[in-house]
């Protein structure tokens, strides 16, 4: 009988093992991107909102994004009322305040029910931890955390003030101080620490469950590693106890420059804690050939520890002044780090973005198009190849003599090198703006090929062996 049992508990551990071989984690062959259920997976996505698990009627918009070709969601812990039907995730009492020993089983549900139906249409979340943006100026003063709005502690007790007026940026918000020896770091902190642990506990309780998950610890943060780094590891072994393995992330507002940031610098040289990374900042405030520069930069220096590389937030709307720029810019963004090797490429939220609009949906098309002929994983950058380019005309990537994707971000007319490869090959081209074909050519190798593009606007050169 005990034979029995201990073979039946060894059975249900083979089992579960097997089902946690399909959580989503780097692809063998090429870790630079994403495998999901034992196959390699490019990670295209977009949506109209930051949180989407507050999103009511949700299971329809996440079937429109299925429908359109997108596979990942950028999902923030958030709770800020930027649109009203948000909820907080404690239980509010009668006099308005909260209690953080309560849950709001409300926003709980959404959450779990956000992974789920995510995970049923194969769709991945990004999952971030903490957004700075909810501690500061006016949303401050609504959220639970404040000492004002809750019951758990004071002003004194926990060394948290009722107002910090401030941008984010500034980092002046103790609440990202909590681990002991940081800046800005009092014993008071400790009171704050246990809801904090407790929010990430709770969160994990539900994600865990799930295989579609990833984590990144924060919206584009100012604070010093260690905040990220403890949560990270907090996270990382709340997996290895429940038996698997989970990849973690921290985003730096100064990523835009990765080559300055000493931040990026230190995550790209951490492989065994940053098991990922994400450099979505680098599409804010660069533009055009820099933006490929920069983002090029980033994907050279992960080639000794290579993991998969995301960018969750693409900006392009609003012409800012902090850099968004324009659709066109946000459509060249993408496609830049599409062909530069990123394992994620996800349109910011609308505002900021193209979220899932009809562009967005346009370039997905044309990316999954791309993909019915070209793995992203099979090529990699030969810019090399190319000549009589004028700066910033086109983009290439590559497995010489095979295949090859050449983007041109609006219209024009380059040189391929295809000297080394005799035959024949077949040219499809894609249009961005309409995600649709556009003519077919062929090719004959040998030689140097001139190709000039059927319009104007961004498209995409197919190449392929005949």
């Amino acid at each position: 009988m005990r034979t029995c049992i201990i073979l039946s508990l060894l059975l249900c551990s083979v089992r579960a093992m097997a089902e946690r071989s399909d959580y989503i984690r780097p692809y063998p062959d090429n870790p630079r991107y994403w495998q999901y259920k034992g196959e390699p997976v490019l990670l295209l996505g977009g949506s109209k909102d930051d949180s989407p698990f507050q999103i009511p009627d949700l299971e329809p918009y996440l079937d429109e994004l299925q429908a359109a070709g997108m596979n990942c969601v950028r999902n923030t812990m958030s709770d800020r009322k930027d649109h009203g039907f948000e909820v907080y995730p404690f239980k509010q009492l009668p006099d308005g305040r909260y209690d953080l020993d309560q849950w709001n089983e409300e926003y709980w549900s959404r959450f779990a029910n956000c992974l789920k139906w995510c995970e049923e249409r194969d769709i991945i979340v990004q999952i971030e931890v903490w957004d700075r943006f909810d501690y500061s100026k006016e949303q401050w003063q609504a959220s639970p955390w404040r000492p004002n709005n809750n019951i758990n502690y004071t002003v004194v007790s926990s060394g948290l003030k009722n107002d910090y007026p401030q941008p984010a940026h500034r980092d002046e918000q103790p609440f990202f101080h909590s681990v002991e020896g940081m800046p800005l770091y009092t014993e008071e902190l400790v009171a704050v620490r246990k809801y904090q642990e407790r929010m990430v506990d709770k969160m994990l309780s539900i994600a865990l469950k799930h295989p579609n998950v990833l984590f990144c610890m924060d919206n584009e943060t100012s604070t010093p590693v260690a905040w990220g780094e403890g949560w990270m590891k907090r996270i990382t072994d709340a997996a290895r106890k429940a038996g698997t393995t989970v990849y973690v992330t921290d985003m730096f507002n100064d990523g835009y420059e990765p080559h300055r940031s000493a931040k990026v610098q230190h995550a790209i040289a951490t492989p065994d804690l940053y098991t990922f990374i994400d450099l979505s900042q680098v599409n804010s405030r660069v533009f055009n050939e820099e933006h490929w520069n920069r983002f090029i930069y980033a994907i050279k220096r992960l080639e000794e520890n290579p993991r998969p590389l995301n960018l969750t937030k693409i900006y392009s709307d609003g012409e800012t002044n902090w850099g968004s720029g324009t659709p066109k810019d946000g459509v060249e963004r993408f496609w830049r780090s599409l062909i530069g090797g990123a394992a994620m490429c996800r349109f910011h939220r609308d505002g900021a973005g193209l979220g899932s609009n009809d562009i967005a949906k346009a370039c997905i098309a044309a990316a999954r198009k791309l993909e019915t002929h070209i793995k992203l994983w099979d090529i990699a950058p030969h810019m090399e190849l190319l000549a009589d380019r004028d700066t910033d005309e086109a983009y290439l990537a590559a497995k010489p003599g095979t295949a090859y994707a050449l983007y041109f971000t609006d219209g024009g007319e380059v040189t391929l090198d295809l000297s080394q490869h005799k035959g024949d090959f077949v040219l499809k081209w894609i249009n961005i703006c309409t995600g649709e074909y556009g003519g077919e050519d062929t090719l004959n190798g040998g030689m140097p090929v001139s190709i000039t593009v059927p319009g104007e606007g961004g498209w995409v050169a197919v190449i392929t062996r005949d």
